[in-house]
């Protein structure tokens, strides 16, 4: 194991009403923190107190986002043998799983995320490069790596401006980002059924099946952040604002979304 970096680089805290990103200020999330110094501190909490039940409540989760789906969305937007892959909040692995199997032994896989307890679940599986850092700043050298992913992470990123910047910077010529996002359904109907399932019954059966109790926090967290998300015309804007070219959003159920683009050559 190479663990690049185990220094957290917070970066300089942006007030609620500046950050650029999917926090916002929005009703709804205000119970949770009020700066985004706090938004920091009490995600990291979550996420460190969620780590050892993270993956079992994620498979009770379900709703066709499972290993099968994160492998075919990395293989059909590109990621291919002997690649470099960054995969960007990474959390349990997940992502970084399935992109290991795919670059295979003569690629390179890089970890990120801003959790030291996600990070440790995540070393129990696989044997890849680690950094604990948030992704509006990440502590690599420009022009890394092939790919970058992230996996249903993006509504947790204060500020999308200087994250997708970073994401351009890290890239090499040609490298694609891809983002694999729960976006909010239109419908009412559908809006309040996701809620429920993710903030309500997901948690329930965890505690019913005895799994970890601290799940209960974060996936009500995840719940009320799905409502708060930006819109997908936003993102992509921001995306093009980067720098990013050949910006692309494609869905799937209405709930599941796919964010690309590719860093000029």
């Amino acid at each position: 194991m190479n663990d690049i970096n185990d220094t957290n680089r917070t970066g300089a805290p942006l007030p609620l009403g500046q950050a650029k990103g999917a926090l916002k200020n929005d009703p709804r999330l205000r119970p949770y923190f009020q700066n985004e110094e706090q938004r920091r501190a009490m995600t990291q909490t979550l996420f460190n107190e969620a780590a050892g039940g993270y993956d079992s409540a994620e498979s009770l989760t379900g709703l066709g986002s499972g290993a099968w789906y994160r492998r075919e969305v990395l293989k059909r937007n590109g990621l291919v043998c002997g690649m470099t892959l960054l995969d960007v909040a990474a959390g349990t692995g997940l992502v970084t799983v399935p992109g290991l199997e795919i670059v295979g032994p003569t690629g390179r896989v890089i970890a990120i995320d801003p959790s030291p307890g996600m990070l440790a679940e995540l070393r129990k599986k696989v044997d890849v490069e680690v950094v604990e850092a948030f992704a509006e700043d990440m502590p690599l050298p420009g022009a890394t790596a092939d790919f970058l992913s992230m996996g249903y992470a993006l509504r947790h990123v204060g500020d999308l401006d200087r994250a997708f910047s970073e994401y351009l910077r890290v890239l090499k010529p040609g490298g694609k980002v891809c983002l694999m996002e729960i976006s909010r359904p239109r419908g009412r109907l559908l809006r309040g059924l996701l809620w429920f399932h993710i903030s309500m019954l997901v948690p329930l059966l965890a505690r019913l099946t005895g799994r970890h109790a601290d799940i209960q926090k974060l996936w009500a967290y995840y719940g009320d952040t799905i409502e708060a998300a930006l819109d997908p015309e936003t993102i992509q804007e921001a995306l093009r604002r980067a720098g990013f070219a050949e910006v692309a959003c494609s869905v799937s159920l209405g709930i599941f979304r796919e964010y690309t683009g590719v860093r000029p050559a």
